[in-house]
């Protein structure tokens, strides 16, 4: 894994982006994950400030809250259509995301997977590193070889949607691609910041790699970008 340290996240974000815009413009990218959330949206305001020509990408969501109106611009889906997908002049067809709505969820992630392989899989995938150490929604517990699936969510989880929906929703369920697909990607961007990270950037670093931190997987993938702020670095015991 390739850590890079930076003395703020608006530095780690200016890096990440770099990494990012390289990797979208390489030749041989076609198919692109991307997550939600808030750690991620710095990176691709500033990959649409560079007014690349991305329109040939496949983009896929990485995941999704269930159990919220697909109208709601704060799912994934919605989020990542505006930060993504139109900021980077994704044509609308090539945009793919995973449906938020129970019923329609499971077989909707299944989709979703079935067209990542069939189009030969991730080139690349952009990452955020969850408290408790989860890949998407693939929380504590989840098999290096999971599916994409139906989700029962941990508190840490619950309680930072309940702050990312204002209280207007509190998901306790959500849908994921799963790491079988996530480790197959090619090329690997996350990143992390704030003090509240550092111990599960310690873990996915320095830890055994164990299902109880699905992050930790990540040390046996080939070619991992890791950006940091100083605050989630903190509790390593070596320091780039």
């Amino acid at each position: 894994m390739n850590v890079a340290i930076h003395a703020t996240f608006e530095e780690a974000n200016a890096a990440a982006a770099d990494c990012l815009a390289a990797w979208l413009t390489h030749a041989a990218t076609r198919n692109v994950m991307v997550a939600g959330g808030n750690t991620p949206l710095q990176v691709y305001r500033l990959v649409a400030e560079r007014g690349l020509k991305l329109s040939h990408l496949n983009v896929f969501a990485l995941d999704e809250y269930v159990g919220v109106p697909l109208a709601e611009p704060r799912t994934c889906a919605n989020l990542l259509r505006g930060s993504v997908a139109e900021a980077w002049g994704i044509p609308s067809r090539q945009f793919l995301t995973i449906s938020s709505l129970e019923q329609d969820a499971l077989e909707s992630v299944r989709q979703h997977e079935r067209q990542i392989a069939d189009l030969g899989g991730l080139d690349a995938s952009v990452l955020g590193l969850g408290q408790n150490g989860h890949l998407g929604f693939n929380e504590p517990g989840s098999a290096e070889h999971s599916p994409g699936r139906l989700v029962q969510l941990d508190p840490v989880s619950i309680e930072a949607n309940a702050k990312w929906f204002g209280g207007d929703y509190a998901p306790s369920l959500g849908v994921t691609v799963g790491l079988k697909t996530i480790l197959s990607a090619r090329r690997i961007l996350i990143m992390a910041y704030g003090s509240r990270k550092a111990p599960a950037v310690k873990t996915m670093i320095e830890g055994a790699r164990t299902d109880q931190c699905p992050a930790s997987f990540l040390q046996g993938h080939p070619n991992v970008r890791a950006f940091l702020d100083r605050a989630a670095a903190a509790a390593l015991a070596v320091k780039s």
